[in-house]
């Protein structure tokens, strides 16, 4: 940040620092902004308020903003949220009090696209599974220069469809396209209208989709957007890529599917549930002695470290603007 940068000596709160990352990530272009932050690595729900107390700039990840939160810090004027998503904050009593929202964008593209190809990778190559394999010595058992005991079959020629093409399914598509792989479009989900030429109602998608990759926001046209109906409709050795929110799928139904054969394979890094304290029907299916066609990671397809670097980077970049007077990602 440069000298001539805005400053405020306001009184600032960080209340999840921890959710960027095991302490490899600096805070310091905020602290040029804002040199009386102070930042706490987790808060519980019991202590928000007490925390926002006094406060004209908080930032956070996960912390959930009511109205309450909202009130509890008497002159509030900016939430800086550190993720694209806002369905943690009530926008409608932000806009009446007067607080400005911001959130990041574009900050994770190319982590997020790598991961989705990566789990799609995963995958297709069998590679957990002859890892596994290897390891209990069964290869060196089997007389045979290599084993054969899971499919493998290439991508190039095949349908990967996208449902949710902005900046990440974007992104994303490029890295399917390079390697031979055609592409499909799903229509907006819950828009009024008409279907845009060139994409496709997500049932006529999901019927030709080899690969299903998820990128759109959850809101309530898109919760459960994958449920048992939509996994019937797809191929038997489709797969299924999640790297958006965990609501848009029902993760009962897809165990379901998996442990039927309804379709090939899922690769998913969110839950419905973060941290999934209360368990979920994918982690039990993912116990099962032999599962090979489902991989689970911990909601990290955002997190290289390179894109939590950017992430502080955008948030300073959004107090900045504030400062000037100026708007800059705002969705309040």
């Amino acid at each position: 940040m440069s000298e001539s940068a805005p400053r405020s000596d306001a009184h600032a709160v960080f209340l999840d620092y921890a959710t960027l990352g095991p302490g490899d990530v600096a805070a310091e272009p905020l602290l040029a902004l804002l040199p009386e932050l102070q930042i706490h690595g987790d808060t519980r729900p019991d202590q928000v308020h007490a925390r926002l107390a006094g406060a004209q700039f908080v930032f956070a990840n996960k912390i959930r903003f009511n109205a309450a939160a909202m009130d509890a810090a008497e002159g509030l004027r900016f939430i800086g949220l550190t993720a694209t998503g806002a369905d943690n904050v009530d926008l409608a009593a932000a806009r009446e009090r007067g607080i400005a929202v911001c959130n990041i964008r574009d900050y994770c593209t190319q982590s997020v696209a790598q991961h989705a190809i990566a789990m799609m990778l995963s995958l297709t190559q069998q590679l957990g599974a002859y890892h596994r394999d290897v390891v209990a010595g069964r290869w060196g058992a089997s007389g045979q220069f290599c084993l054969f005991d899971y499919p493998i079959r290439e991508l190039s020629g095949r349908n990967f469809a996208v449902v949710g093409y902005g900046v990440l399914g974007g992104a994303t598509a490029r890295i399917a396209e390079a390697i031979g792989m055609n592409l499909l479009i799903a229509a907006r989900p819950g828009s009024s209208e008409p279907t845009p030429a060139g994409r496709l109602e997500l049932t006529d998608l999901l019927r030709q989709a080899d690969v299903v990759s998820l990128h759109c926001p959850l809101t309530e046209h898109t919760r459960h957007l994958i449920g048992a109906p939509e996994l019937e409709i797809m191929k038997p050795d489709a797969l299924l890529l999640n790297t958006a929110r965990g609501g848009l799928v029902d993760t009962r139904a897809l165990a379901t599917a998996l442990r039927a054969g309804g379709i090939g394979g899922a690769g998913i890094d969110v839950l419905e549930e973060e941290p999934p304290v209360n368990g979920s029907p994918l982690i039990e299916l993912a116990l099962e002695q032999g599962r090979h066609n489902l991989i689970l990671t911990p909601h990290v397809a955002w997190a290289a470290r390179e894109a939590r670097t950017r992430a502080i980077a955008e948030v300073a970049a959004n107090v900045a603007a504030f400062l000037s007077g100026e708007r800059r990602n705002r969705i309040d």
